[in-house]
């Protein structure tokens, strides 16, 4: 199978619209693959600062790196 992670290279999606995720989560892994790890770092410590609900429940966030 396919495990996307930092590094992987995206050939089609060029957006991704999705919620804050768990630290350390598979699905935090795919949005860094897909935006940066320094990008999503300062955009989950924005969001702690101002104080974003996170998980299934939480606000969302659109990346368009």
């Amino acid at each position: 199978g396919l495990f996307i992670r930092p590094g992987y290279t995206f050939n089609v999606v060029d957006a991704l619209l999705t919620n804050f995720h768990l630290p350390r989560s598979t699905l935090l892994m795919l949005v860094a693959a897909f935006a940066g790890h320094d990008l999503i770092r300062a955009a989950y410590a924005a969001a702690v600062r101002e104080r974003y609900r996170f998980y299934s429940f939480g606000d969302a966030m659109l990346i368009l790196p």
